[in-house]
């Protein structure tokens, strides 16, 4: 089973849990609209390569489609349509007025020059200009893309349209419209939802050993903020493979270390002073196993599966990544106890903030980041508590808490157009 049909099955699952109609989900099972495109690049050695582009909307029914754009070797139509779907959940269990979209390019983006990066940033923008826009669909940073990324992009599509039309991109640098605490938010908001569900279960917070899979821009602020907080980080990893060490690691001595060598290790810097600490080498798979009380994937999706979930050993997991565990996963999860906080949740800082910053754009005025961080926390909070309370009167995972809440909201919108119930009435 593909990714796609792994989101889907989950929606269907969910979805007739908390008694969707079977119309709605039939409609929420199948993209609107999915764009693939060849994208020519010169490369600096003077050679053309091709690299394989997809956009996906997948449903507009509560606004335009809103989506980041991942440069990765592992980019298929099948991925790009999953968290699309998953996308369009989010954005309607947080109250966005937004549908869910996706795109990505298949690409290694660490073998490519800076120049080659930009002709492919902007190779992609004008094959996507005709389905984009700050009306239609609004693109954003994903793995491996940034604010730079997004920069390029905008301004492509500026080019094209011959206006400037920054709602366009959200993502980008500030200089260039962009809004303050972004960078951050994605981060930022899986650590309040932590600490909403810290509160709810009593988390002494200082005892709470904690495992990241993903040292990315995410599990960076979250981890950044979790140690902040008191939780003790033992053990992070990045695609290369991860590091333990039983007293906890000092997380911005790693991410100054990681940032200057590209290497993950236990450090403690002073200035641009830094000095390595005793620590274990670990595999990805290692850290999922590690017996801690609070696992955070926050990499890539499909990395918990039938296949490791029985290894699973913390009692708590937050989904930062999109999708890092299986349908069978979870089902292996929930029968061991394990409760997980959903990524449709968990993650949707990163949206919210992107849509702070298309609403600045199109009223051309700019908050401050402390408005930006009180808003956040303001709607996440109400997810979070309409999730919680769904949880508790459904006695249901928090994962279909979620897309109870999420999947209602979507079914009153296209049940206002009309569906079967309705048109079988005779007048």
């Amino acid at each position: 089973m593909n990714v796609f049909q792994d989101a889907v099955e989950r929606l269907n699952r969910l979805g007739q849990a908390a008694e969707i109609d079977a119309e709605i989900l039939q409609m929420l099972s199948h993209p609107e609209q999915t764009v693939m495109a060849s994208l020519p690049v010169r490369m600096d050695d003077g050679q053309m390569r091709v690299f394989p582009g997809y956009r996906c909307r997948f449903n507009s029914t509560l606004g335009p489609a809103k989506g980041g754009i991942r440069f990765h070797p592992g980019v298929s139509v099948e991925e790009v349509q999953a968290l699309a779907l998953w996308m369009t959940i989010k954005c309607a269990l947080v109250g966005l007025p937004y549908g869910g979209g996706k795109g990505g390019v298949c690409v290694d983006p660490k073998s490519l020059s800076r120049l080659e990066l930009e002709r492919l940033s902007r190779a992609y923008i004008r094959a996507m200009a005709d389905v984009i826009g700050p009306r239609q669909d609004i693109p954003a940073p994903d793995v491996y893309t940034n604010a730079r990324i997004m920069g390029w992009m905008m301004d492509e599509y500026g080019r094209i349209k011959r206006e400037k039309i920054p709602g366009v991109i959200t993502g980008k640098p500030i200089e260039l419209g962009g809004s303050q605490g972004r960078e951050e938010a994605t981060g930022r908001g899986a650590f309040i939802i932590a600490e909403l569900w810290a509160e709810k279960a009593n988390w002494q917070r200082k005892n709470m050993r904690v495992a990241i899979q993903g040292f990315g821009n995410a599990g960076y602020h979250m981890a950044r903020l979790l140690q902040k907080a008191g939780y003790i980080i033992v053990a992070l990893s990045d695609s290369q493979g991860g590091i333990y060490a039983k007293d906890g690691l000092d997380i911005e001595s790693c991410y100054q270390y990681k940032q200057s060598t590209r290497k993950l290790a236990a450090t403690y810097c002073k200035g641009s002073v830094c000095e390595q600490r005793e620590y274990d080498t670990i595999t990805n798979e290692e850290l999922l196993a590690l017996d801690v009380d609070l696992l955070i994937p926050a990499a890539l999706e499909s990395t918990i599966t039938k296949h490791n979930a029985a290894q699973i050993k913390a009692p708590h997991i937050i989904e930062v990544a999109n999708g890092p565990i299986t349908n069978e996963a979870s089902d292996i999860l929930a029968n061991q106890g394990t409760q997980v906080m959903p990524d449709v949740l968990t993650n949707a800082g990163g949206v919210i903030v992107s849509y702070f910053e298309w609403a600045q754009n199109r009223q051309g005025y700019f908050w401050s980041l402390d408005d930006i961080r009180s808003r956040l926390h303001t709607m996440l909070s109400n997810a979070f508590e309409q999730v919680w309370a769904t949880h508790l009167a459904d006695n249901s995972t928090l994962r279909s808490a979620a897309y109870s809440v999420a999947m209602r909201r979507i079914a009153k919108a296209i049940s206002a157009h009309g569906t079967k119930a309705f048109f079988a009435q005779k007048p």
